[in-house]
This record gives C-alpha cells, sequence and structure tokens, in this order.
C-alpha cells in the first residue's frame, strides 16, 4: 500500500528538523507531514558529533542536541513530531524517486506519495576507497557523518587509549578531530595535501596561528603529501598509514575528512542542476513544479554577490529551509515571501579556540590584531578587500558583540580609502561601521 502525504521532507538531517519546526509554526495539520530519513534517529544538530560527542569528559548524547537547540530554540524530542502529528519515517532509505508521479520508493518496496516535496538529503562523506587507496576499507578507519560513525569512533577512541591517530584531511573535519582526538590523550599526526590547513577559507596568515598552536597542543602536523595506502594488523585494524612522500605511520585508529558530496542522484535527468547542486530560486523552488532543494544539495542565488552559490554549512541548512517552507505555505494563500538574502557564515570551535567567518573570501586581504600561537590569550582577525569594499572579514576569539560587528561590515560592505589603516584599526573598524 502507497502512504500518500500532502508534504514530503526527504532526508533527516539539520534541514528537515527546521523545515518541520517551520511547517508545525506555519499551522500544518496532523497527517499532512512525513519526514523520510534512513537514520534511526529524529533530526539531530550534527555539528556536535565533530566536537561535544567525542568528548572525554561528559560527552553529548541524544536526546541532548537534537534540532532546533542549535540555534537557541526548543529540542525537538521524537514526541514532538507525534504531537504536531508529524510523521517520522525513520530506517528508511529511498532509492527511487519519479518526479512526474510524485511517489519515492524505498529499498524495502514501500511507496510514498506526496503533492510537494522538499529535497533535505544533505552531503555523502568522500571515501578513499572511492580513489582505489589500497587497504582503504581496514577496520578503524573512520568518517563521520551520522551519529552512528560517532559511536564507532567514539568506541575507538576508548579501546586504543593513548594510541595512535592519523587525521586525513586539513578541513573543518580534519582540525576538529585532531583537537578532540588530542583532548583524548591519543598522539594525532594531521596529513593533508595543501600548502596550509583550511585553504578554502584560511589565508597562509590565519593557518599559520591554526598551525603553530595545534603543534603546541602536540598535533603532528605534515603537509603536502596524501596517504597511499593502508596496512593493516592479523586482526584486519588499520597498522600503518603509508604516504605518497614515502612516509609510513603508525596507526591505530584513521579518521579522513576529505569533504563530502551533495546527494543528488536521485533526481538526475529530472530537475535542473548547476554547481553540484540542485537549481532552485530564490524560496528554494526547483525547475520541477512542487520540489523544493534545501541546505548542502540546493544551489541558490546569493542576492550579496548576485551569483549562484552552494554553501555546504548548517547556519544555511537551517536557514534556508525555514525560507523554503515559508515561501510553500505563503504561495498556497496566494502570498510572497521576501527573497532569501543570505549572507555566507562559518564557524568552528577547537581546544579554547572559537573563530567566526562572515561574507566572502575574495580580493586582498588584510590581518589585524595578536596571531602569535605563543599569545597567551591570542585574539586576531583578517578582512577580505575587493573593489576598494571590505567583503569579507574572519574574527578568532571575539566576543558576541565583536562577531555581530564582523558581521555587519561584511553585509555592509564598507569602502576602504586605507589598506595600511585598516591593518592598524583591526577590530575597531568593524564597530564603527
Amino acid at each position: 500500500m502507497a502512504k500518500t502525504f500532502k508534504y514530503v521532507i526527504l532526508g533527516g538531517g539539520v534541514s528537515a528538523g527546521y523545515a518541520a519546526r517551520e511547517f508545525a509554526k506555519q499551522g500544518v495539520k496532523p497527517g499532512e507531514l512525513a519526514i523520510i530519513s534512513k537514520e534511526a534517529v529524529a533530526p539531530y544538530e550534527r555539528p556536535a558529533l565533530s566536537k561535544a560527542y567525542l568528548f572525554p569528559e561528559s560527552p553529548a548524547r541524544l536526546p541532548g542536541f537534537h534540532v532546533c537547540v542549535g540555534s537557541g530554540g526548543e529540542k525537538l524530542l521524537p514526541e514532538w513530531y507525534s504531537e504536531k502529528g508529524i510523521e517520522l519515517i525513520l530506517s528508511t532509505e529511498i532509492v527511487k524517486a519519479d518526479l512526474a508521479a510524485k511517489s519515492l520508493t524505498s529499498a524495502g518496496g514501500e511507496t510514498f506519495n506526496y503533492e510537494i516535496l522538499l529535497i533535505a538529503t544533505g552531503s555523502t562523506v568522500i571515501r578513499l576507497s572511492d580513489f582505489g587507496v589500497k587497504g582503504a576499507d581496514a577496520k578503524n578507519i573512520f568518517y563521520l557523518r551520522e551519529v552512528d560513525d560517532a559511536d564507532k569512533l567514539y568506541e575507538a577512541i576508548k579501546a586504543k587509549k593513548n594510541g595512535k591517530a592519523v587525521v586525513v584531511g586539513g578541513g573543518y573535519i580534519g582540525l576538529e578531530l585532531s583537537a578532540v582526538l588530542r583532548l583524548n590523550n591519543l598522539d594525532v599526526t594531521m596529513v593533508y595535501p595543501e600548502p596550509w590547513c583550511m585553504p578554502r577559507l584560511f589565508t597562509s596568515g590565519i593557518a599559520a596561528f591554526y598551525e603553530g598552536y595545534y603543534a603546541k597542543k602536540g598535533v603532528n602536523i605534515i603537509k603536502g603529501t596524501v596517504a597511499v595506502g593502508f596496512t593493516t594488523n592479523s586482526d584486519g585494524e588499520v597498522k600503518e598509514v603509508q604516504l605518497k612522500d614515502g612516509r609510513v605511520l603508525e596507526a591505530d585508529i584513521v579518521v579522513v575528512g576529505v569533504g563530502g558530496r551533495p546527494q543528488t542522484a536521485l533526481f538526475k535527468g529530472q530537475v535542473e542542476e548547476d554547481k553540484g547542486g540542485i537549481k532552485t530560486d530564490a524560496f528554494f523552488k526547483s525547475s520541477v513544479p512542487n520540489v523544493y532543494a534545501v541546505g548542502d544539495v540546493a544551489t541558490f542565488p546569493l542576492k550579496l554577490y548576485n551569483e549562484l552559490r552552494r554553501v555546504e554549512h548548517v547556519d544555511h541548512s537551517r536557514k534556508s529551509a525555514e525560507q523554503a517552507v515559508k515561501a510553500i505555505k505563503a504561495s498556497e494563500e496566494g502570498k510572497t515571501v521576501e527573497e532569501y538574502d543570505y549572507l555566507p557564515y562559518f564557524y568552528s570551535r577547537s581546544f579554547e579556540l572559537s573563530w567566526q567567518f562572515y561574507g566572502d573570501n575574495v580580493g586582498d586581504t588584510v590581518l589585524f590584531g595578536d596571531s602569535s600561537p605563543d599569545s597567551p590569550k591570542p585574539k586576531f582577525g583578517s578582512y577580505w578587500i575587493k573593489d576598494g569594499k571590505v567583503v569579507g572579514a574572519f574574527l578568532e576569539s571575539g566576543t558576541p558583540e565583536e562577531n555581530q560587528a564582523i558581521a555587519k561590515v561584511a553585509r555592509v560592505q564598507p569602502p576602504v580609502q586605507n589598506v595600511d589603516q585598516l591593518a592598524t584599526e583591526g577590530l575597531s573598524f568593524a564597530s564603527k561601521i
């Protein structure tokens, strides 16, 4: 028997939870909405997995970080969905989507029909086995995307007390997990091919601080090479990591963070795509009537820069979901909502550090403040200047007010007469805007 719903959210991540909350606010009726997720748990705040979930003391656990607690909202426990008459269809993988017929088919052969579909399938991790890396299927090589992954990694950390960990990748996951593995007293080595960490965002000046700070915390960093193979012990567990430059690293645990791919395969050839995602308008409507896409999978018009972008970050996952639901409900009532006007925002926390970035990281850069890894209280930032205007701002160890100030700078894009003066003024430039 096919199940039919007015609205179906496909995917059970951050976007799904925030969309469900917005549907409830907009007065969705019991039985109208279903969330279909291949995960076994209700939507949760994914960023917790690379941070508090793996802490050696008082680690975070569900139900502690179900959405929408990550943005200061009410925690949506599984009971919340049933109280609202929203059907949570968990542990259910959709293997076929027929957008013309408005139907979804699960691996178990169930059919789900909908009137309006919200695609919130997010990203999947890129695996080393995708590149044919020898031995990449060994035990104790971990990827982090879902609670299940975090549980397995946590168990391995406990089992390999004081052991050696190798982190492959120097981006978000690499930096956050290297920190948390170090907190668990493992001997940690980070390996990445780029000349510095977080190259998609950090300048060499910003990265020099974090690399120096991590080194002081005991993290060994190897740059400019990649893992090309793994050897195993008699139990099939990883024993060594072979690097392209010929070095061999001992490892009890390997964690890989080399990026993600938007999960759009189900919709190939049925919907217009761009920049690796499903192309949408400013209301997250796709080229197919009654089909919306949000979060990592959406390529949308970024009004501030007048261009199409795809953004992989939790902040956009939350906000795009809310925007899409508001647009869906408004169109049903013959009303309109404001276009999505997003200010790109990224952040991270590790050790005692916490940074925020707003805007666009293009153009020339100015580093300001105390960016010495040896400083007892480092505090520094950077501005990005393009066409004589500040278009992006980064700040480490800012107060809430200072972070608001750099966000405002990135939004307002004030002109800059003198770049040297900007370096001298530093944060005070932002607080005057």
